[in-house]
């Protein structure tokens, strides 16, 4: 199938993201502008969504889409399997990539950085705020799994259902939260001839380090640059 005229246009030039149209020279409340931004556009279905990159320690990458359940200055939350592919990817190389993509504003953001697990009692507390067929279905699933066809998960749902009608899903020792602990935050929008705007955040350790004479200093031990499309 040849897509090349395949393509759709962006934002016009007048509508350019430029460093004065930054919300915070802090990058998580950067963040938490265009989030709201996505929050607020109708035609975004799950702004939550994004794509996790996990890597294995000799190198060979995957990536699939989960949702973000929680932000701050700590970091990036999400929760899954402990043993799935990506739980056991994190284990030997703990380090991550996050992309969310809002298609109808014409932007993405782009985060990397450490990855780590969190306490047993947030996940705990998350887990217990889930509808209880969600908490059911992390008990059927052993993530990542052979299992025979989907009779499989219907006969074991059925039968966990019927267990916990009347008492409460313990959580699975496997199941839990992961927090991406920010190096890198870029904030990407689609501008026309392809001409896009990058705007990247890079946390600086060596804060007496001298600047280039394009990297400006900005909140906290953070500087940030454009970057050519």
């Amino acid at each position: 199938m040849e897509l090349g005229d395949l393509r759709k246009s962006y934002r016009g030039d007048t509508e350019a993201f430029e460093e004065q149209h930054l919300a915070s020279l802090d990058p998580i409340e950067q963040f938490r502008a265009w989030f709201q931004e996505a929050l607020d556009c109708p035609d975004i279905g799950e702004v939550n969504a994004m794509c996790l990159a996990t890597c294995t320690r000799d190198g060979k990458p995957s990536a699939r889409m989960v949702l973000l359940k929680g932000f701050g200055q700590d970091g990036f939350r999400f929760f899954t399997n402990y043993e799935s592919r990506k739980g056991k990817e994190l284990d030997s190389n703990p380090f991550a990539s996050l992309v969310f993509y809002w298609e109808p504003l014409c932007r993405q953001v782009r985060i990397e950085g450490s990855v780590k697990r969190l306490p047993e009692e947030e996940s705990e507390r998350y887990f217990h705020s889930r509808p209880k067929g969600n908490q059911i279905g992390a008990l059927v699933s052993r993530q990542s799994s052979v299992i025979p066809d989907r009779e499989y998960l219907r006969k074991k749902n059925a039968e966990l259902e019927e267990r916990y009608r009347d008492s409460p899903v313990p959580k699975p020792d496997y199941w839990g939260a992961y927090i991406v602990e920010p190096e890198v935050v870029e904030f990407w929008q689609g501008q026309s001839n392809r001409l896009h705007d990058r705007i990247v955040f890079r946390r600086l350790r060596d804060r007496a380090a001298p600047l280039g004479a394009m990297t400006h200093r900005a909140h906290g031990d953070w500087v940030y640059e454009r970057f050519s499309p």
